[in-house]
């Protein structure tokens, strides 16, 4: 037989459960239990339900499938690349073609922010730490400026599409934006951030690049980069060549119109029609425990929006944010930081769509929750991914070094975001 707790009691239960939950999401544990991100929301979104915080109908309502549909579709297409070996191409080449520090640094820069802006800054993070590593390692140069700089400019080039991010995904499915519309105002802000972030670094890390005396490793910084070695082989060329048929033809359909998550699940299940690749191969690297994440997360989140006091917020906020400009931005910023980006997305989408410009509060939304994660070391699963990869090789990238490049990169690139989009919709 299930206890319920007094009545007098269940709201401030409710509230414990919320920002218990929270919390743990935030940075990504709860002490002395062996539970991740997945597991907490959808454990909170249990509670909440049986709690009387959200009915069942409400809860299952609360689910949007869609941007579940197309981050399932995201990332089928990325596991097939991923299988066929593109990725370890694609990133060896592009590094490989580094003459010098500064140049190995705007290459690491401009290859995470594009590739991120196609595939999800996560998987990018995964499949460029290893080989940043290697070729720093290989050329004695110290990696962890290169590092950061590969986690900033993840976060920052990812702002540029609805497929970006995991966010961006949730705003795709809510906010009616279109694809091409999208990159054509987020596109120069994200390009802006990894110019910056380029710039920040070097001047956050003088000893690795200047030009006056030894780097940080102790060699001359202007000391040209050796060969790394060959590229690896492709592991699969004609999946390879079918995944980036399939990759050209989601841009296509959505240069035509269509949704962007049924662009996406088009162009996947392109993929899925094979007489060479097991289906359970491919869906063993698909990352089921986001999706867990997103469903729990948006139970939580619609309990959240029931609360008496986040309806006191909202109101006394409404009036105060008359338009989507530079103090939205910054509670969007202080809000991911508090809770991550994610469920900060799904907490301020009301206040979005309420603006009378909702395109514009959308696209700062998207801008000011991505850029964001650049803050601190813990502001995005990007972040962390670079920075758990770098440790297990003997690289520790610390808290403060993190922030002498993440602190600059977001306070500038939010203010100058914000200005961009109300230029934009002004």
């Amino acid at each position: 037989m299930l206890y319920w707790p007094p009545m007098n009691l269940l709201q401030p239960t409710i509230y414990l459960v919320i920002v218990l939950a929270f919390f743990g999401i935030a940075i990504g544990r709860l002490p002395r239990l062996a539970m991740n991100r997945a597991s907490m929301a959808l454990a909170a979104a249990l509670m909440l339900v049986l709690l009387g915080g959200i009915s069942y109908a409400e809860a299952f309502a609360a689910i949007d499938i869609e941007t579940l549909a197309l981050l399932l579709a995201m990332m089928l297409i990325v596991a097939n690349l991923r299988i066929s070996g593109f990725f370890g191409i694609a990133g060896s080449r592009l590094l490989a073609m580094a003459g010098k520090p500064r140049s190995f640094l705007a290459l690491v820069i401009l290859s995470s922010g594009l590739l991120s802006a196609l595939f999800l800054n996560d998987t990018i993070c995964l499949m460029l730490t290893p080989l940043v590593i290697e070729i720093a390692r290989r050329k004695k140069l110290n990696g962890r400026p290169y590092l950061i700089a590969l986690a900033v400019s993840a976060n920052a080039g990812s702002c540029a599409t609805l497929i970006g991010n995991p966010q961006n995904m949730l705003i795709a499915s809510q906010s009616g934006l279109g694809f091409f519309d999208f990159v054509l105002l987020l596109g120069p802000p994200s390009l802006f951030a990894l110019g910056l972030c380029f710039a920040a670094c070097l001047l956050a890390f003088p000893g690795e690049f200047s030009s006056l005396g030894p780097g940080a490793s102790g060699l001359d910084s202007r000391a040209v980069l050796s060969d790394p070695g060959p590229a690896p082989e492709a592991k699969d060329r004609r999946l390879m060549i079918k995944s980036l048929v399939a990759a050209g033809l989601l841009l296509v359909l959505l240069a035509a119109g269509l949704r962007t998550s049924v662009a996406a699940l088009a162009a996947s299940t392109l993929l899925l029609v094979s007489r060479r690749t097991a289906p359970e191969r491919v869906f063993g690297h698909v990352d089921f425990e986001l999706l867990v994440f997103f469903s729990g997360l948006f139970v939580l989140t619609a309990a959240v929006a029931k609360t008496p006091l986040f309806t006191t917020l909202m109101g006394a906020l409404g009036p105060s944010l008359k338009e989507p400009g530079l103090a939205f931005a910054a509670s969007v910023t202080l809000v991911s930081n508090l809770v991550s980006n994610v469920p900060a997305v799904m907490l301020l989408s009301p206040l979005a769509s309420g603006f009378s410009n909702s395109r514009i509060a959308w696209l700062s939304l998207a801008m000011a929750s991505t850029f964001a994660g650049n803050l601190t070391l813990l502001g995005s699963v990007a972040n962390l991914i670079v920075a758990g990869q770098a440790e297990k090789e003997g690289l520790r990238i610390g808290f403060l070094d993190y922030l002498k490049l993440g602190l600059p990169v977001t306070l500038i690139s939010v203010i100058a975001g914000s200005l961009w989009l109300q230029a934009m919709g002004s």
